[in-house]
């Protein structure tokens, strides 16, 4: 049996951050949370790109952008972070934004095999979505880098 067991260090990685400006005094705190949890990892902060977007639902899109750009012969990211803050309001938008932002999200992983981490809070209040923020963010960035790291284990 070979067991994986999970690695956290970031030296040599390349990790793009995609973030939604929209609630973005919340989503700021999301990225500063990553980017600090990203180079405490060791990710070097040369190797780490920032792309914004107006929205939840454009995460998808840039991220697929991004995950199927080329360095040499491989994708130019071990992994990718999808950052946002979507917060309930009056009508069903709340639904819909977070449902189909996190599929989008999952689409372009598993058609792209660049590993993303979904950082995309998706809350009852205001109140909640700053309570995680800085908690949700550095958890992303965990994400990102130990699964970056089991698929490089597995390929072998």
């Amino acid at each position: 049996m070979t067991a994986y067991a999970p690695e956290t260090r970031g030296e040599g990685l390349r990790v793009a951050i995609v973030w939604s400006r929209f609630n973005e005094d919340i989503v700021r705190e999301l990225l500063t949370a990553c980017d600090r949890e990203l180079v405490a990892l060791g990710v070097s902060p040369a190797d780490i790109d920032v792309v914004s977007v107006p929205g939840a639902l454009e995460l998808p899109l840039v991220l697929q952008a991004l995950a199927l750009t080329r360095q040499g012969f491989g994708p130019r990211y071990d992994a990718l972070v999808a950052l946002g803050a979507v917060i309930r309001g009056e009508t069903y938008h709340f639904e819909v934004v977070s449902n189909e932002s996190a599929r989008g999200i999952l689409d372009v992983q598993l058609e792209t095999g660049v590993p993303i981490a979904n950082g995309v809070l998706t809350t009852s209040t205001e109140e909640q979505a700053r309570e995680r923020a800085g908690v949700k963010g550095a958890e992303a960035a965990r994400v990102a880098v130990e699964i970056a790291n089991t698929l490089k284990a597995v390929a072998g």
